[in-house]
């Protein structure tokens, strides 16, 4: 027990680093970011401030950097095309972004709506962020394990495994982000819909496991809900699955992410690092 409360204590102490995106100086954000920090009082914060940032080609390397920092990113952007880049940007390095900016102008622009110069919905323009969240979440519980398949081409990403490699809660995980994400269980002997053999490459990804990691814990799952286990869980049937679901990948050249032993966060940020690479513009 003592060794694990001193991993977590040593886990707090981790120095954080967080960047402070801006079109003008940046200090306005810098204040208000030290504000928030004085409720964390034993954090280990260094700010990086970024001001000037008029361009998207300024965004491309600063993110680079907040990635290799591990970073996460306050912004204050006043121009709504620049929000929508960097939005764009976070997302598919999954990132975390905070915009400080867009909000507070949404509820200005309700405030002032009688003002003639007022962009008609200013606001929905501003929080679509938000709202596509919303709709990311709704699409997962709608396209979960195997629900209405004939809507896949609608999905950003689509997740393809058998049972128990985690693709309900990596669906969960990824739309909160904001993608669009649907999942699909892979069953001995039964063959996937046509829809997904059609669509783009670095929309479909293969979930793998070790055989032996997966029948453990189907076993504990079972004995959870008061069954034997079976053939669900054995060793023998469980390699079946997995061989059957490794050929449908490589027919089709799907790539592949293994998920044993690996948390949720790491196996989204291998999914984003390939679709990244593969497809680039999204």
């Amino acid at each position: 027990m003592k060794l694990a409360l001193k991993n977590v204590a040593s886990h707090h102490n981790h120095m954080k680093t967080i960047y402070i995106l801006s079109d003008g100086t940046g200090r306005t954000a810098e204040q208000s970011l030290k504000a928030a920090l004085t409720q964390f009082s034993t954090a280990k914060v260094e700010i990086i401030l970024k001001p000037d940032i008029r361009s998207d080609s300024q965004l491309e390397p600063l993110i680079a950097e907040v990635k290799a920092a591990g970073g996460m990113v306050v912004h204050t952007l006043v121009s709504q095309a620049l929000r929508d880049s960097l939005v764009r940007i976070t997302r598919i390095h999954n990132i975390d972004a905070i915009d400080l900016m867009g909000p507070l102008l949404g509820r200005l622009s309700l405030y002032f709506a009688n003002i003639p110069s007022q962009e008609p919905g200013l606001f929905f323009n501003l929080n679509k962020e938000y709202f596509k969240r919303i709709d990311s979440m709704q699409f997962a519980f709608n396209h979960d394990d195997g629900q209405r398949y004939y809507e896949y081409d609608k999905a950003e990403i689509v997740l393809v495994g058998v049972s128990r490699t985690f693709k309900t809660p990596l669906s969960i995980y990824l739309a909160f982000k904001g993608w669009f994400v649907a999942n699909y269980p892979v069953i001995l002997g039964v063959e996937p819909p046509d829809i997904l053999s059609k669509l783009p490459l670095g929309c479909v990804f293969g979930l793998t496991t070790e055989a032996a990691d997966l029948s453990s814990l189907r076993s504990v799952r079972q004995h959870y809900l008061g069954g034997s286990g079976g053939e669900y869980a054995s060793i023998e049937h469980v390699k079946k699955e997995l061989n059957y679901a490794n050929c449908i990948f490589a027919e089709n050249d799907w790539p592949t992410v293994p998920v044993t032993s690996k948390p949720i966060e790491e196996i989204a940020s291998e999914i984003l690092a390939v679709k990244r690479r593969i497809s680039p513009g999204d």
